[in-house]
């Protein structure tokens, strides 16, 4: 009888909460274009390279600058008779790869630093947040490019830069919700019954921030698809014959007028890819948000 009692309540907050979040979810119709967009270039960029009869290094010369349609170039051909189709699709892969690398590494380590803040306060609190603060007192770009003159171009060590400057939105979002809530009475009564401060972080605070978290991971992922592609744009990131968008459109930019295509490829994948992830991004903020149903 006792059990019930205790058990009851627990569980059914939560399917109210999950049920009630996703029905939100699915009223937002941005959010379902931001998954249908990010679901369909996931899969060209997945499936694409296996049913084009051409790869990303093939050259044909005789085939240079031919225009979207031409043959089996369903963009076109680059200068040196590249498909372009084939380069868009392997470049996304890469790009793609490197953006949600990129947010799980900033996500968890700004998570792990927002949390720890939050909940200790005090001077560990205060010098961990100075250091959130120093870092962004740097203009994010010039920060990305000073460390992209250093290292060694790779997809990897574009992955680990681009982390490096994207976790302290995450830190602060985190440290501010946990230090809202490190007073409730839930953290009180863990504390009474003897839980270690690593236990109640982890256990019991990180997963009231779970939204939060949520969202700022999905808006992480398209500031470093475009962080991507900009230091690939000037020539610091992913270095040709290994395409990115980034570099694709780099090597498009003196061809505007003769191959406009060049560009607009690229540049189309880039703004679907940002526009649906920060659909989802809202969607997501609105469905997790309780207070919407009162809107």
């Amino acid at each position: 009888m006792i059990a019930a009692d205790v058990t009851e309540p627990r569980s059914a907050p939560t399917r109210w909460w999950r049920s009630r979040s996703l029905r939100r979810f699915l009223r937002n119709r941005l959010a379902l274009v931001g998954v249908a967009m990010i679901v369909t270039l996931t899969l060209a960029c997945v499936l694409g390279p296996y049913l084009l009869p051409f790869d990303e290094l093939y050259i044909d010369l005789r085939a240079r600058f031919a225009p979207p349609g031409t043959g089996a170039h369903i963009f076109g051909t680059d200068p040196l008779g590249r498909d372009i189709a084939a380069r868009l699709f392997q470049a996304g892969q890469i790009s793609l790869l490197v953006g949600f690398s990129a947010m799980l590494m900033s996500t968890v380590f700004g998570t792990l630093v927002g949390v720890v803040a939050g909940y200790l306060g005090g001077r560990i609190g205060a010098a961990l947040m100075r250091v959130v603060d120093a870092f962004l007192s740097f203009p994010s770009v010039f920060l990305l490019l000073s460390l992209a003159a250093f290292v060694s171009p790779s997809p990897l060590m574009i992955t680990l830069i681009i982390a490096v400057t994207s976790w302290m939105e995450v830190a602060r979002i985190v440290e501010a919700n946990v230090r809202s809530l490190r007073e409730r009475d839930f953290v009180l009564a863990a504390q009474m019954v003897g839980l270690t401060k690593r236990q109640i972080m982890f256990w019991e605070l990180l997963p009231n921030v779970v939204g939060p978290i949520t969202v700022a991971a999905t808006l992480t992922v398209a500031r470093a698809i475009l962080l991507e592609a900009y230091i690939s744009f000037l020539g610091y990131g992913i270095q040709p014959p290994l395409p990115s968008w980034g570099n694709m459109l780099n090597g498009a930019q003196q061809y505007l007028a003769q191959a406009p295509w060049l560009a607009i490829v690229p540049g189309v994948a880039i703004a679907m890819a940002v526009a649906g992830i920060n659909f989802i991004g809202d969607g997501l903020r609105d469905a997790l948000d309780a207070r919407s149903d009162q809107r």
